[in-house]
């Protein structure tokens, strides 16, 4: 039986894409092959860990930067001698200690690139106001340049590089990786949506009105504050516009303060990190899920939001285009134009024909991008 070895940085009850992914493929893979998961986190033990068919290693997050990391090291190396195939879910934080323990004991190493980890960085500490792409192409320095230089030598030495969608495989690519180590394989989703009408659904969150819904970590990148600008030129399309917003982080005490400067309360929402169960409550309340996001590696928002019929308005950046194909299953947008949003927000909404359009073609592209083939396509490549 053949065996994996799944690093991580992040894993349950801790809430995000890596998460959840981890958890996903390691019950996929159990029932034909022994798998691992090494992971930071903040608790040090999780009762839920026993109901797992595949073990479980944490490193505590509370210790120390550079005692973790050596912890880390030191069990990653442990555990990779008894596997066959390594492969960690970043580059940086968990791919590193992997790759070196890989090539220690002699195993294949596979790495998945979500993002920029370095750009991403840049933009939170205020190292750097460029959008990703031009961002590749500016001189690095301090941490940042340290965070770039780690990720590009983790996918150059790496056996093979995962990336979900074409527009990562450009970006990894321009890092000196060759296009043979490169694969696309685009997420899946098993998105649940909600049974509730949505009258139902807009009774349950305590809100009424035409539902504008975005969702998102609440970084600058993310658009969320020209949403908030553009509402007092919706209202003149519809007093019973409503924005919420769903996500939380480093943006937010931002957003609230301009919501309170506009007057906008009880008009725009902040509602925080949501579970899957109750964001779909959300979606069914949503009359459009609108991204109007600087960057997306690829969108899981997107995603959800057509597996839950919701008609989708998405900046046409990234791996967005690979979704969503022009008037046909939704509306590509102009990142932050105020105009070009407004307009597509104004013709769904004066449109029933192209919102049933929108959310039947939608279905459709769904069926695209099942968890069933994501996972035999990733098993296939770390197996082969």
């Amino acid at each position: 039986m053949k065996s994996i070895l799944i690093t991580t940085g992040i894993f349950p009850p801790d809430i995000g894409g890596p998460a959840s992914y981890a958890v996903t493929l390691g019950k996929k893979m159990s029932g034909n092959f022994k798998v691992t998961v090494i992971t930071y986190s903040s608790k040090i033990k999780n009762a839920g860990d026993k109901d797992l068919p595949f073990r479980v290693i944490r490193v505590w997050k509370g210790w120390p930067k550079g005692l973790r990391h050596l912890v880390y090291f030191l069990k990653t190396l442990s555990e990779a001698k008894k596997h066959d195939v390594v492969y960690s879910l970043n580059a940086v934080s968990a791919g590193w200690a992997a790759l070196k323990a890989a090539r220690l004991r002699k195993k294949k190493f596979f790495v998945k690139i979500v993002g920029d980890y370095a750009w991403e960085m840049a933009i939170q500490k205020n190292k750097s106001q460029f959008l990703i792409n031009d961002f590749q192409k500016t001189a690095k320095r301090g941490m940042i340049k340290v965070l770039a230089r780690t990720q590009y030598y983790v996918c150059r030495k790496a056996d093979g590089v995962v990336v979900p969608s074409e527009y990562l495989a450009g970006i990894v690519k321009g890092w000196g990786v060759s296009s043979e180590k490169i694969h696309v394989i685009y997420n899946g989703v098993d998105f649940k949506k909600s049974e509730m009408t949505r009258e139902e659904a807009r009774k349950k969150i305590g809100i009424p009105g035409n539902i504008i819904l975005s969702s998102g970590r609440l970084v600058p990148w993310k658009g969320f504050k020209m949403l908030i600008k553009i509402m007092p030129k919706l209202f003149e399309i519809s007093q019973f516009f409503r924005l919420i917003i769903v996500g939380d982080g480093p943006e937010r005490k931002n957003l609230e303060s301009m919501i309170k400067n506009m007057n906008l309360d009880r008009k725009v929402y902040l509602v925080g990190r949501k579970s899957k169960e109750e964001l779909a409550t959300y979606l069914a309340a949503a009359d459009m899920f609108v991204l109007n996001s600087g960057y997306e590696g690829f969108s899981h928002q997107i995603l959800e939001a057509m597996a839950a019929g919701v008609p989708v308005i998405a900046s046409a950046m990234g791996g967005n285009k690979e979704v969503i194909e022009q008037g046909e299953n939704g509306f590509l947008i102009r990142y932050n134009d105020e105009f070009n949003i407004v307009e597509a927000i104004k013709g769904l909404k004066q449109s029933d024909e192209l919102r049933g359009q929108f959310i039947e073609e939608g279905y459709k592209t769904i069926e695209k991008f099942s968890v069933d083939r994501m996972l035999s396509e990733t098993i296939k490549l770390l197996t082969g």
